[in-house]
């Protein structure tokens, strides 16, 4: 009777055992089936992983208001594939050229980095580098060192930038260069017309401006290394603004006179002079063959 007494209490706590073991696998399934059923909790996790789309204020006619002075984030229009302010320095005493760290490219498309150049295309690219900083022609020398406009992207990261709007404008305020951008549809201006800006149509599609650029005249260069279009190159740009201080632009290039295939470039730009509430834009005057504007500055004090 004993041993039966045994034999059944043991049967029954492994029963029970085997009970227990079943709700413990199963607690986890449920409080995930609870926490998934309960209003809002999907859209939660989900709104925790997309990063908030910025807001900005309106303007009348419905534009984001982006006014303001810009700068870019990595200054200088000597190099593309490596963004800098000028070539390297000066030999040392003992004859060294002192090389400047390396930049990332400002291009993004291709991979590699570079401009894709027709094989002619590249050889004259090539050979206004290597004379750029000795020009015995004047093939050589950089039409921005005479004054002349830079173009719609050189823009971007040449000098600081304000951006002003309009109803049905946008325009874009260089030191030494302007631009005006319709949003109104029209049309581009005829196609025998060529501006060293060139002609801007553009839309908003939410934050970004997006921008239509036809018309060159492809006297500018896109860099000191002697990096170019010609007079039919076609430019898309994108101006994404990210949230109130911070905008990504980006221009494709498509000429089949000169690459190979369409190419994009890419500069940050952030706000400027925000400590500065009357700040206020000053003209760059370019002074053809000016090697020091402080020291041309003080002479013409000193001799007054």
């Amino acid at each position: 009777m004993k041993q039966d007494l045994k034999t059944f209490q043991g049967k029954g706590e492994a029963i029970v055992n085997y009970q227990i073991n079943i709700v413990r696998a199963w607690i986890p399934v449920l409080l995930s089936c609870t926490l998934i059923a309960q209003p809002g909790f999907a859209e939660d996790k989900d709104h925790a992983e997309k990063p908030a789309v910025w807001v900005p204020n309106k303007l009348s006619d419905g534009q984001p208001d982006v006014q303001g002075f810009w700068r870019p984030a990595n200054q200088g229009t000597y190099s593309l594939v490596n963004p800098r302010n000028g070539q390297d320095g000066k030999p040392d005493k003992d004859g060294k050229i002192p090389k400047r760290p390396v930049k990332p490219s400002r291009i993004i498309d291709p991979a590699d980095g570079q401009v894709p150049y027709q094989p002619w295309a590249r050889a004259k690219q090539q050979h206004v580098q290597a004379n750029f900083n000795n020009p015995v022609s004047q093939e050589f020398i950089d039409p921005q060192a005479r004054c002349f406009p830079g173009g719609v992207s050189r823009q971007q990261w040449w000098h600081n930038t304000e951006i002003r709007q309009y109803p049905n404008y946008v325009v874009i305020i260089g030191d030494a260069d302007r631009r005006i951008i319709p949003l109104d549809g029209r049309p581009h201006i005829p196609g025998n017309i060529k501006l060293w800006m060139s002609d801007s149509r553009g839309h908003w599609e939410g934050n970004t401006l997006i921008v239509d650029v036809t018309n060159s005249n492809a006297k500018h260069r896109l860099s000191n290394e002697g990096d170019f279009s010609s007079d039919s190159v076609h430019i898309q740009e994108r101006f994404t603004f990210l949230d109130a201080n911070t905008y990504q632009y980006q221009a494709t290039y498509e000429d089949p006179r000169v690459y190979t295939r369409p190419w994009t470039v890419s500069s940050k730009q952030v706000r400027a002079n925000t400590d500065e509430p009357d700040f206020e834009a000053w003209e760059y005057a370019c002074i053809e063959g000016e090697k020091n504007t402080d020291n041309y500055i003080t002479e013409k004090i000193v001799s007054q």
